[in-house]
């Protein structure tokens, strides 16, 4: 008799995703050998570890209309070389840079190494981190936003500053976000979201600060 297949959940999640390191940075690929783009990598990556899990457990794969990986779970996976640790990510609102993307991140960091009598690739996972979807603002927008609270700021000093770092919206709606900042103060990120037609995540400051601040953890082998 077949075992029943368990619903996957958060911890799980987290706990697999670190054994799947464990396993993949002693995996020698064939098909990446002479890879170099980062995408390719990335989708190989994806695939295995979802692969991965399907053997064990029972979720809700993404679609192009939920836009991430696990929806159940609100997770998106990020796959990323520690060369350049940054990946892209759909814009919804300029809000996201403010009140984070509004799911987590599951990241692996990747460094590749090609074995040319192997003619094998093989992808160590240096770090593996997982990202609480309140962490995922901007850190220099929302640690400028709580020092202007801080210092007794009013909407007028909120509206100056998000003009001055080019959040993409027009007057009236920074009018309307600094109204909301006075009520809801936002937590400060850890990510660095650069504007762009997608957003531009990257990753050097949740790397660094991974174990050390709520919401941010580090979860890869040791």
């Amino acid at each position: 008799m077949l075992n029943p297949m368990h619903l996957l959940t958060l911890e799980i999640l987290r706990d697999e995703s670190a054994r799947f390191s464990a396993l993949e940075s002693q995996h020698a690929e064939k098909s990446l050998f002479g890879v170099t783009d980062g995408k390719a990598v990335g989708t190989y990556l994806e695939h295995k570890f979802k692969n991965y899990l399907r053997q064990h457990y029972e979720f809700q794969a993404g679609n192009s209309a939920s836009g991430i990986d696990f929806p159940e779970l609100l997770v998106d996976i990020k796959v990323t070389s520690i060369q350049q640790p940054q990946s892209s990510c759909p814009f919804k609102s300029a809000r996201q840079k403010i009140y984070g993307l509004g799911y987590s991140l599951l990241i692996f960091v990747y460094e590749k190494q090609d074995d040319p009598l192997k003619r094998a690739a093989s992808l160590n996972i240096l770090h593996t981190i997982f990202v609480a979807a309140e962490r995922t603002a901007d850190f220099q927008m929302t640690k400028g936003i709580l020092d202007i609270l801080k210092n007794d700021g009013n909407k007028d000093d909120l509206m100056a500053f998000m003009a001055d770092r080019n959040l993409p919206v027009d007057e009236i709606e920074l009018g309307k976000i600094a109204d909301d900042l006075l009520q809801h103060p936002p937590m400060k990120g850890f990510l660095t979201i650069s504007n762009a037609l997608q957003w531009r995540l990257q990753y050097s400051r949740v790397i660094e600060q991974a174990g050390k601040v709520t919401g941010i953890y580090r979860i890869n082998h040791e």
